[in-house]
C-alpha cells in the first residue's frame, strides 16, 4: 500500500512551491495525515504531529492551541524534506530523535530500537505485582534490565517506584550511552547501573552487592523475530532499525533459550519475576520453555494493547 513517487513528490512540491495558499498548522497536519496514511504508515496522526512539532518546536498539544498558525517558508522547507524521508519509510523517531513510551519522551537513534506499545505490558505487569507484593513506592527493589536498549523499560520502572534500583545491561555500547542520555533526562541517574556485556554475563561479572539471588524483577525484551517472519517486516523496521536488536533466530527463541539456560531464574529471590517479550507467534512455545525451568513457576502469557500474547511472566519458586 505504497504511495507511488511521483504522487508523493508531487504533494511535497506543492507544500513548497505554492504561493497562493497559506499553509497552517491545520492544514500541514491535514496533508501528512492523508499522505502518511496512504504510504501505509502505522498512526499517521501522530507521525505527522511528531514531525510539525519538531520543525516548530513545541510540545505537540500547542499545535492545537494554534491551529491556524502559518509556517515559514523555512519550516515548510524543512518539513518537505522530512516528510519525504518518512515517505520513504524513515522512522519518524528517528528523525526528530525522539519516541514516547509510558507516557515519557526517550531519546532515540539508529542505535536502538524505537520503544513500543507493545513493551508496555511488561512495565504495567511490574508495577501491579510491586504494589500489590512490596512496599509503597518500591523501596528496596533491585531490578535488572536485560537488552535495555534505550533504557525506557527501566527508567519508567525507577520513574514509577520511587526507591527502586536498576541495573541495566545490553551489548551495544551505544546503546548504553544513550540510555544513560534518557536516564540523565529523566532525572534516575543515581538509582541506575549500567552495565556492557551480552545477556546475564555482566551480572556474573559484577554481581550486585546483595549478593546471589537477589532480583525482585528480571525484565528483558531481546530480539525475538524468528527467521519465517522476517520477510513480513515493515520497512521502516527492516530498513532502519538495529538488526541485532530484531532477529531472534530460526524460531525467534535464541534468547529465551539463552536466558533459561545460563541461569535467570537463579538470579531472582524467592518470589520474583522473570517477564520477557517475545513473538506473539511463539508465545506458548516460550512459555513452556519457561515453565520447565525447575525454580520457576506459574508461567503464564500476558496480552499486549493489540490483544496479542506478548509477555511470559514467571516467579521464582520459594523452595
Amino acid at each position: 500500500m505504497a504511495v507511488s513517487g511521483a504522487g508523493a513528490s508531487d504533494t511535497l512540491v506543492h507544500v513548497s512551491e505554492t504561493q497562493t495558499q497559506t499553509w497552517t498548522t491545520r492544514k500541514l497536519l491535514a496533508w501528512m495525515q492523508q499522505a502518511f496514511h496512504k504510504a501505509g504508515l502505522d498512526a499517521p496522526r501522530l507521525l505527522a504531529e511528531m514531525l510539525l512539532a519538531h520543525v516548530v518546536g513545541c510540545e505537540r498539544l500547542k499545535l492545537y492551541t494554534d491551529f491556524d498558525r502559518p509556517a515559514s517558508p523555512l519550516e515548510r522547507d524543512i518539513l518537505r524534506d522530512l516528510a519525504s524521508r518518512a515517505l520513504k519509510h524513515e522512522p519518524v523517531q528517528y528523525l526528530v530523535g525522539e519516541a514516547w513510551f509510558f507516557g515519557l519522551p526517550f531519546k532515540v537513534d539508529p542505535r536502538v530500537l524505537i520503544p513500543r506499545p507493545a513493551t508496555e505490558s511488561i512495565v504495567e505487569e511490574v508495577l501491579q505485582h510491586a504494589r500489590a507484593a512490596h512496599a509503597a513506592g518500591g523501596a528496596s527493589l533491585l531490578i535488572a534490565d536485560i537488552c535495555t536498549g534505550s533504557g525506557c523499560i527501566g527508567i519508567v520502572l525507577l520513574k514509577r517506584l520511587a526507591q527502586a534500583r536498576v541495573i541495566a545491561a545490553d551489548v551495544c555500547e551505544g546503546a548504553l550511552a544513550l540510555a544513560r542520555e534518557n536516564a540523565m533526562r529523566h532525572d534516575v541517574l543515581d538509582r541506575i547501573d549500567f552495565l556492557q556485556g551480552d545477556l546475564l554475563t555482566p551480572l556474573r561479572e559484577h554481581p550486585p552487592t546483595r549478593g546471589p539471588a537477589c532480583l525482585d524483577y528480571l525484565v528483558s525484551n531481546p530480539p525475538y523475530i524468528p527467521d519465517d517472519e522476517w520477510d513480513a517486516v515493515a520497512p521502516n523496521v527492516k530498513n532502519h532499525e538495529p538488526h541485532g536488536a530484531l532477529r531472534g533466530g530460526v524460531d525467534g527463541l535464541d534468547f529465551v533459550r539463552r536466558l533459561i539456560d545460563e541461569g535467570a531464574s537463579t538470579l531472582l529471590r524467592p518470589g520474583g519475576l522473570l517477564l520477557i517479550e517475545v513473538a506473539d507467534s511463539r508465545a506458548a512455545i516460550a512459555r513452556d520453555l519457561i515453565a520447565a525451568d525447575p525454580h520457576l513457576e506459574a508461567a503464564r502469557i500476558v496480552r499486549d494493547f493489540e490483544g496479542l500474547d506478548r509477555v511470559i511472566v514467571a516467579q521464582r519458586r520459594n523452595t
